[in-house]
């Protein structure tokens, strides 16, 4: 008989306990969920990308906190960020969102700056709540439709219950723990963050699809080393890809607001999926390899 390594011995001993720690986390996530949407209405807190309302972008050297601070009783949802220059990270413009009519914004900052605005100091957009609603609605299909096929396609691929089922948990929870943190920290999401859920779905079977081919697929040494070679591999390439999405969110971080929340909820879904692969689906794929054996 193979000799195993301790670690081998510890995880054949405590694969099922390690179960209960992701499992926790999505009866968690699920839950607060459903706290959250009773309490809003919805299931993400909405920038104005989904809402509707003004952007406003102004090109002066102006005081941010001071203009949240004076302006945020006359302009509804009032939100503020600046935009730097990415080498001297000297401040260049500063935007302002709200969720008011652009007449009424214009007029309103007019009266605060004292001059008028114009193409040469700002740019005005306006989104309308109908267009943004619709949008909003297409994009969850979308998504919808990726998670439905991506599911179809892992059935197609393994053709057995439990391992496809295994690797469909997992990406479900990787979004579901995501959208959890995301709404816990506050985070208003854009249709940018809606596109991110979207790339994360590919992100998070890549490993689980690596994992149950390794495992299901090939019969070379004990299990424990056909998933700790895969473990070695998925960590390669998921450590490859958050690194860089940790760097450009960095680099992003001073000039575009749109890419800073993409790589944000990329790196907090491949956090939870390196969880959902190596815990949630080894945990499941040994359970029922070793009853398969044992059968």
């Amino acid at each position: 008989m193979e000799e195993q390594t301790n670690f081998g011995k510890f995880h054949d001993k405590n694969y099922k306990k390690l179960l209960l720690i992701p499992t926790i986390l999505l009866i968690f996530a699920i839950g607060y969920m459903f706290y959250f949407y009773s309490s809003t209405g919805d299931f993400i807190y909405k920038d104005i990308s989904l809402t509707g309302g003004t952007t406003i972008t102004l090109y002066d050297d102006i005081n941010l906190n001071q203009l949240k601070l004076d302006l945020s009783g006359k302009l509804e949802d009032l939100n503020t960020r600046s935009i730097y220059d990415l080498i001297t990270q000297e401040q260049k413009a500063i935007i302002v969102e709200t969720k008011t009519d652009s007449e009424i914004t214009r007029q309103v900052l007019e009266e605060y700056l004292g001059y008028e605005l114009t193409s040469d100091n700002s740019s005005f957009e306006f989104t309308g709540s109908t267009l943004s609603e619709s949008f909003f609605k297409q994009l969850l299909v979308a998504i919808l439709i990726a998670f439905i096929f991506m599911a179809l396609v892992v059935f197609l691929i393994f053709r057995t219950f439990v391992p496809s089922t295994a690797v469909i948990i997992s990406a479900f929870a990787d979004i579901v723990m995501t959208l959890a943190l995301v709404n816990l920290i506050g985070m208003k999401m854009s249709s940018a963050g809606i596109v991110a859920f979207l790339m994360l779905i590919g992100y998070s079977v890549d490993t689980d699809i690596l994992l149950t081919t390794r495992l299901l697929k090939r019969s070379e040494g004990s299990l424990n080393k056909r998933a700790f070679s895969a473990f070695k591999t998925g960590m390669t390439m998921t450590l490859t890809s958050l690194l860089a999405i940790i760097f450009a969110f960095f680099i992003a971080k001073s000039f575009s607001v749109v890419l800073t929340q993409i790589f944000s909820i990329l790196i907090i879904g491949l956090g939870f999926d390196i969880l959902n692969t190596w815990i949630t689906n080894v945990s499941i794929l040994k359970w029922y390899l070793k009853n398969e054996i044992n059968n």
